[in-house]
């Protein structure tokens, strides 16, 4: 693994990174924004939703979703940059999003709201078919975090936070979901927002233990990369599908009057030798 490099500096609480084409797609929670990043640390503001959470996947057709959990909507950016409701999702509340190749969206949401003190309830996933028809598939999860699908489309790969675990379900053709099991038990691990490598090892970002790991199936840990702050999500792109794209910052808490200090977000890149594969 090679040196890490800051590609990007002065941010608020940063998530949901995606490569896209030439450029690396994250979202701002702290300034409702959703900005692409180049390898050469120039940006663009590419939509502004007042959403915290804020999380955005690709689709196929080259779509760019982004979930506006304060309006319980998941929006579509058009080509001219205006955004248009893609699916209703009923209410608000919703986190993480994750595309698979068959243009099925997978959204899921917590059920209760952690930054009012409210106790915790498991949480859910639902299935956002291309036609816009919303159905929950997976619930009983703690925290649902980050997600991912493999590259054959058969498996979803869930974070579950607060179970310090990565949860899998089988994807049927019809995009439910069934066979559920633990993917990996992280012991002290803590799995926010994660990718897949072309190995069907998972890289999963760790805010409370200020890393980003590389674990195989059963949780053994392959690698580990050290932060000066929390792992937000991780990405993997770059030309060659070698780019580890990490987002970080200083963590306060879900109940702190700033979750994040003002320009203590980072976009952090590192070499690595397994491309990434799947969805997102």
């Amino acid at each position: 693994m090679s040196e890490v490099r800051t590609l990007l500096t002065g941010r608020g609480l940063v998530e949901s990174p995606r490569w896209h084409g030439d450029r690396l797609y994250f979202s701002d929670w702290t300034a409702g924004e959703v900005v692409a990043l180049d390898l050469y640390g120039r940006s663009e503001v590419v939509a502004q939703v007042r959403s915290l959470p804020l999380c955005t996947a690709w689709t196929p057709a080259e779509e760019l979703l982004i979930v506006s959990s304060r309006d319980g909507l998941l929006l579509r950016r058009e080509p001219d940059g205006t955004l248009v409701a893609y699916a209703d999702l009923g209410r608000p509340g919703w986190n993480d999003i994750v595309v698979d190749g068959r243009g099925n969206a997978y959204v899921n949401r917590v059920d209760f709201d952690p930054m009012a003190g409210e106790a915790s309830k498991p949480g859910f996933v639902h299935l956002v078919t291309p036609d816009g028809s919303v159905t929950q598939v997976a619930d009983d999860i703690a925290f649902p975090n980050g997600m991912a699908v493999t590259p054959d489309n058969s498996t979803l790969i869930v974070a579950d936070s607060y179970r310090h675990s990565l949860v899998a379900f089988d994807i049927e053709g019809d995009g439910s979901l069934s066979r559920r099991r633990v993917w990996a038990d992280l012991g002290e691990g803590t799995p926010d927002g994660i990718c897949i490598d072309a190995h069907q090892a998972v890289w999963y970002a760790d805010v409370p233990n200020r890393r980003c790991v590389r674990v195989a199936e059963g949780g053994k840990v392959l690698h580990t990369l050290e932060l000066d702050r929390g792992g937000f999500a991780c990405a993997l792109g770059g030309p060659d599908g070698t780019t580890l794209f990490v987002v970080t910052a200083q963590w306060q808490g879900m109940t702190a009057s700033e979750m994040v200090p003002a320009g203590t977000g980072q976009v952090l890149a590192v070499d690595v030798e397994v491309p990434g594969a799947g969805w997102p």
